[in-house]
């Protein structure tokens, strides 16, 4: 079986001084090893192939078959690492809790152990409320998921 280490080595090694990071990976016990990474302004197909080949270069199909799969961490991915949540302030994200609570709304902040979310104007309780109020401070550890609202307008 191929080591999980070598793999994050060899995915760090070709991301090192690159606005890309890995957002993720897998090894699997029958080599299946599948890769999502993301970039600061976003991942191309050549990022992908490039990761891809370095990866598969510095592996031995001789010595064990493996399948590789290197891809983008798409919108349906959701937001796992905290460079993404980073990378995507003042946009409308979705957030589930480990409750099952839902929250939507602007993100706003993201701090070392929590993120910041705008409420619409709407989730006011009464009018008396001032705009801080519509503010809410979120921990990473309270979040099952979250994922940013596509909007077609």
């Amino acid at each position: 079986m191929i080591s999980k280490q070598k793999i994050a080595d060899l995915i760090e090694e070709n991301l090192v001084g690159t606005d890309k990071f890995l957002v993720e990976f897998s090894v699997s016990t029958t080599n299946q090893i599948i890769v999502y990474i993301d970039g600061d302004h976003g991942v191309t197909i050549s990022d992908c192939v490039s990761l891809s080949r370095h990866i598969e270069s510095n592996l031995d199909r001789e010595t064990e078959d493996f399948e590789l799969d290197v891809s983008s961490a798409g919108l349906d991915l959701g937001l796992r690492v905290k460079r993404q949540y980073l990378k995507n302030i003042g946009k409308e994200i979705e957030t589930k809790l480990s409750d099952g609570k839902k929250i939507k709304g602007i993100l706003k902040a993201v701090e070392e152990d929590f993120f910041q979310i705008e409420l619409p104007a709407s989730k006011k309780k009464k009018k008396s409320e001032v705009e801080e109020d519509l503010i809410k401070s979120i921990e990473f550890k309270e979040i099952k998921e979250t994922k940013v609202v596509i909007s077609f307008k």
